[in-house]
């Protein structure tokens, strides 16, 4: 068979490891090798190649390497656990600055516990022992289940079209996760398990430095948010894929949406009534990533707010850019318009101030076809009964209203924090949920295609870690826009949409990926879900304007 790697091409014989092929320039490379994409698709390098095609080295200073790295390290922290403490019942919850969030179901941790843990953690790293994965049959599956009394995968079990299991061996440790993991344990050299809140941190590095372990930043609010919808759908006993469908084929499902709708209009009607108990409050300010559903909030807010006798006004930030010349650029050269710098601060800050201070002012409008403000007679004034409410990507960041007192603004955060796991070890990540709402609803809305989708993602990824994910902890409220059964309602259209790109496309790789998690669930009907819920800015037919 003939296969491309680089600018080379082998000549290549069945069953040849991509470890075997491309060894000497996986031994040579300074960033350590750990995985490869084979025609488009996520492989371990000991992937058995038995079709023509071509071979990229994943490494872990690539997202999807530090993936790889991550859940690796998570299979090895809950080797260790069973090693060292049998009894305990492993979670992971979420992610937090370069860290992943877990506890104990089943007892308290101790620093001493995580300590053992870590040790034995390292004792398995310095061995670097060869992680096998393994394919079972349905019934091997079935067997190893009755014998060893195990859950380790048995998600896999549920969805029927699953002819095989699949399972990572390790020493005398087996389990399940749902993504590739390294072939050996000896790469994930650099991490730390720290207790922390209620449970403990497992610590990585970043791709952007995958040497070096970052200081850790303090998240409480964000930690506290997550918390609290956590406790909530684990009262509710809906923390998993597996009890999410068993609601639905039970047919229940109606009455848990109802449930997520009201815990949202509880939530939104917290905050207005926050905002209005506080009469020098004057402007609301929300921030937060790609598809959290920000605009449906802001118009939800904004019927809490009048319930409480405040009227919202927007202004749109987006009319404050400064003139096209004086536009900063990015380090490609090109117009850099989510840098801050890239707004009027000054001008904007001034009208607000003049809002605020019962004047009226002249409201441009910017044109972006020629790049300049535009006054067309337009003009705005504050009354005493309205209050100003502003949605933009730096709302967090004190710099775009820095004229303004931290008394006479009120910063929410939102996204989609999601807290479903598909079991205890495999997460279900908040970014892929977004990644998930946005496919839809530039399909809906935009006439966008998933490929056009995934190809605009890690921009827009990188703008959120520098202009919203570091003021995140300075909101007075973090509101979580996750909606507990949401994927099961997106998943039909994202899947149809996905199929679309071919192997033969580099967004392949991910859309595959997207596709493995989505499938695990039962879908959903959109008709049932509410006009009103944040979830229709996406599916369409809701009552709001987009």
């Amino acid at each position: 068979m003939k296969v491309k790697f680089s600018d080379k091409e082998f000549d290549v014989k069945e069953k040849t490891t991509i470890q075997e092929l491309v060894k000497e320039e996986i031994e040579k490379s300074e960033i350590p090798i750990i995985g490869a994409k084979f025609n488009n698709e996520y492989q371990r390098l000991d992937y058995e190649i038995t079709q023509e095609g071509t071979i990229s080295l994943v490494d872990i200073s690539t997202k999807g390497g530090m993936k790889i790295y991550r859940r690796t390290l998570i299979y090895i922290m809950a080797m260790a656990f069973e090693r060292m403490y049998p009894e305990a019942k492993v979670r992971v919850n979420y992610q937090l600055s370069n860290s992943m969030y877990c506890d104990l179901d089943n007892m308290e941790e101790t620093v001493e516990m995580i300590k053992n843990v870590e040790q034995e953690m390292r004792k398995i790293v310095d061995l670097n022992l060869p992680i096998t994965k393994k394919v079972l049959t349905r019934e091997e599956a079935k067997d190893l289940y009755e014998k060893e009394d195990s859950s380790k995968g048995r998600l896999q079990l549920d969805l029927e079209e699953n002819d095989t299991i699949n399972m990572y061996y390790c020493d005398d440790y087996y389990n399940y996760i749902y993504e590739d993991i390294a072939i050996n344990t000896g790469i994930v050299k650099i991490f730390e398990l720290v207790k922390y809140d209620k449970g403990f941190l497992i610590r990585y590095p970043s791709s952007n430095d995958p040497f070096v372990l970052p200081k850790y930043q303090e998240t409480k609010k964000l930690l506290w948010a997550l918390n609290e919808y956590n406790d909530i759908h684990r009262i509710l006993d809906v923390s998993t894929i597996y009890k999410l469908n068993n609601i639905i084929e039970h047919g229940k499902i109606k009455h848990l949406i109802m449930l997520e709708e009201a815990l949202h209009e509880k939530k939104i009607a917290n905050i207005a009534d926050k905002i209005a108990s506080n009469k020098n409050i004057k402007m609301v300010l929300i921030a937060g990533p790609s598809s959290s559903g920000k605009t449906t909030f802001a118009q939800r807010l904004g019927l809490q707010l009048r319930i409480n006798g405040l009227k919202p006004v927007t202004i749109s930030v987006d009319n404050y850019f400064v003139e096209r010349p004086d536009t900063p650029l990015d380090e490609n050269g090109e117009y850099d318009f989510e840098n801050i710098d890239a707004i009027d601060l000054e001008l904007f800050n001034r009208d607000l101030t003049s809002l605020l201070n019962g004047e009226e002012i002249q409201v441009p409008e910017f044109d972006f076809s020629v790049g300049t403000k535009r006054y067309k007679g337009k003009t705005m004034h504050l009354a005493d009964d309205e209050i100003l409410v502003i949605e933009g990507i730096h709302c967090l960041n004190d710099e775009l209203t820095k004229l303004i007192s931290k008394e006479q603004k009120y910063k929410v955060y939102i996204s989609d924090l999601t807290v479903l796991n598909m079991d205890r070890l495999n997460r279900i990540s908040t970014t892929d949920t977004r990644l998930v709402r946005r496919i839809v609803r530039d399909y809906q809305f935009r006439n966008y295609s998933a490929k056009h989708t995934l190809d605009a993602w890690p921009k827009v990824n990188r703008g959120e870690e520098k202009n919203i994910f570091p003021f995140q902890e300075q909101a007075d409220s973090i509101f979580n826009t996750s909606l507990i059964y949401e994927l099961a309602a997106l998943k039909d259209i994202a899947i149809q949409l996905l199929e679309e790109i071919t192997p033969l496309e580099r967004q392949y790789a991910e859309a595959r990926r997207l596709i493995e998690i989505l499938r695990y669930f039962k879908p959903i009907p959109s008709e049932i879900i509410p006009n009103n819920s944040l979830l229709k800015e996406f599916l369409g037919g809701g009552y709001f304007e987009y």
